[in-house]
């Protein structure tokens, strides 16, 4: 039975991951520091789009398959931190790797850092079900707003903190080094933050069974059938979600046409962590006002201006306004997302409809590969306007959702 005692003892719990997971992500930065990496090991447009669409759509399409497992499981804890854990050692292998590279091995050892990359995401997939389900049911419901809350006012100061020390790291030393010791202080810091999860006290089972992978897809076409806000659900994550996947080609974009360098990286963290405050706080602040379908609507505008941006950019000086944008951008999408899940799924079917979210990715996952193709054969520009026309669809799916909230 989940008591007030323990509802306030899991809630510290989440809060002491959140926070040294905060610090921890600028390490291992999916926008900035994982493809300036590639780049520098020898990677090309094709393999930014293999890491985006690993890192990015591909893990999370992968919830597909974790989700029939783990809804069959009545206490999810042990899954968390076999997930959570197996980040921490894909960190480390990626820090050892790097650190042992030689020159005359790059090509060789680029392979291996995708192992890594692959392992790291597919846990972080895995672990999210769980995480998912363990939050809604071993937090007091009307303790969950002042967890969110205070996740947005701690990240904000944590995630700008360690933004400020990554930039520092990246310029101590030269590529590789600056990288392997970028992954050993991300791996050692997300190891603190498994703490946390240690000391969740998972007291209310699960009810949900779904026995096998036939039933899960059984019920998701029962759901896809009846709740008439899934279909345009997965189509918005199909065309916004492609939104997070932008920035690593601005990276690419930015070395190959500016030649830019491990300094600038740091730079662009920073910039796209100062949107990620900036729109966290005006949330926040606004929380109350605001409704779900004028942030929709303003992120798909937001994502087009990003495009345009991109298009028009002429200097390198300029490349961090764009990050700035694309932070703003991800914030937005992360928080509305979540919160349309929540809209359309019910509370025992939550872990579930985590799962359903993953169909939502397949154009997430296919188009890292489409664009890095795009750009190889067509140039960057063509990748652009790509770009910007599937985000406009975006638009007529949440035209069809009509979120009131």
């Amino acid at each position: 039975m989940l008591t007030k005692k323990i509802s306030t003892h899991n809630f510290r719990a989440f809060l002491w991951h959140a926070t040294f997971l905060a610090f921890a992500k600028n390490f291992m930065d999916v926008d900035t520091v994982i493809p300036s990496m590639i780049v520098e090991a020898g990677g090309g447009a094709l393999h930014i789009g293999i890491m985006t669409a690993i890192m990015l759509g591909g893990s999370s399409f992968t919830q597909l398959f974790f989700a029939p497992y783990l809804s069959n499981k009545s206490f999810k804890k042990n899954y968390l931190l076999l997930g959570i854990n197996t980040r921490v050692l894909s960190l480390l292998g990626l820090g050892v790797l790097l650190f042992l590279l030689q020159a005359e091995h790059a090509g060789f050892v680029l392979w291996f850092t995708f192992f890594f990359i692959t392992l790291f995401s597919l846990a972080g997939a895995f672990a999210n079900i769980s995480y998912t389900d363990i939050l809604g049911k071993s937090v007091n419901q009307d303790k969950r707003k002042t967890f969110f809350s205070s996740l947005q006012i701690i990240s904000g100061i944590i995630v700008f903190a360690s933004a400020l020390l990554v930039k520092k790291i990246l310029v101590l030393k030269a590529f590789p080094v600056n990288y392997a010791i970028m992954f050993f202080a991300g791996a050692g810091i997300l190891f603190i933050a498994t703490g946390g999860f240690w000391a969740i006290k998972e007291v209310v089972p699960s009810k949900l069974r779904i026995k096998g992978f036939k039933a899960f897809f059984n019920v998701l076409r029962s759901e896809w059938k009846e709740n008439k806000k899934l279909p345009y659900f997965l189509g918005f994550i199909n065309t916004q979600g492609i939104a997070i996947s932008f920035l690593p080609f601005v990276i690419l974009y930015a070395k190959e046409t500016f030649h830019t360098e491990s300094a600038a990286t740091g730079t662009f963290l920073i910039y796209k962590v100062i949107g990620i405050v900036t729109v966290s706080v005006l949330v926040l602040l606004g929380a109350k006002k605001l409704k779900y379908n004028v942030l929709l609507f303003s992120n798909v505008a937001l994502s087009l201006t990003l495009a345009l941006m991109a298009i028009l950019i002429r200097d390198a000086h300029s490349i961090k306004y764009i990050f700035v944008l694309g932070g703003i951008v991800y914030s937005l999408y992360t928080m509305t997302m979540s919160g349309l899940l929540l809209e359309v799924s019910g509370t025992e079917n939550r872990a579930l409809y985590t799962g359903f979210a993953g169909a939502g990715n397949i154009l997430p996952a296919l188009f890292p590969l489409l664009g890095g193709t795009v750009i190889e054969h067509l140039g960057f520009h063509a990748f652009f306007i790509l770009f910007l026309v599937i985000m406009l669809s975006a638009s007529y799916f949440i035209l069809k959702i009509d979120c009131k909230r």
